[in-house]
């Protein structure tokens, strides 16, 4: 279920997880299309044929995929009501910490760990923890800043 929190809200919950997303499938057209997009025709990605003799035994998502895929999750686990404008303003850390077979199912979990006040609105830091359905060890690991305005 996705939370609806208001700028204020945010403020009393710094230092806890605010919202895991929903599992959503990680599809060969998905990489597909994401490495016509970005020229990345890595065979691991797209030749799955011969990702099958690979150590993964498969196809594995591209890890920037992961990462372009966090306004999506963000989208799907929480939303600011009373914000007019939201804008991505950047990360301070990306680690792409294990493989994303393609077939597998991915979710975040999002952990405000810093909010400071702007002009008209907040920047806020999040600590963000890509799961893959079934496996201790997370995919990717980040911090992500975003700005809300009212």
């Amino acid at each position: 279920m996705k939370l609806e929190l208001t700028i204020g809200e945010l403020d009393g919950r710094v230092g806890q997880e605010v919202a895991v997303s929903p599992w959503i499938e990680i599809r060969q057209d998905r990489v597909d299309e994401f490495a016509k997009a970005t020229g990345d025709f890595q065979w691991i990605h797209v030749d799955q044929e011969r990702a099958k003799q690979s150590p993964f035994g498969g196809t594995i998502a591209h890890g920037f995929l992961t990462l372009s895929l966090l306004p999506m999750l963000t989208d799907a686990a929480y939303t600011v009501t009373d914000r007019t404008m939201g804008i991505n303003y950047g990360l301070n850390k990306v680690r792409f910490t294990s493989p994303v077979r393609v077939g597998s199912k991915i979710r975040a979990r999002f952990t405000l760990i810093r909010l400071d006040k702007l002009d008209g609105g907040v920047q806020t830091t999040w600590s963000v923890v890509v799961e893959r359905e079934g496996h201790d060890k997370p995919v990717m690991v980040a911090e992500t800043i975003s700005r809300h305005y009212a």
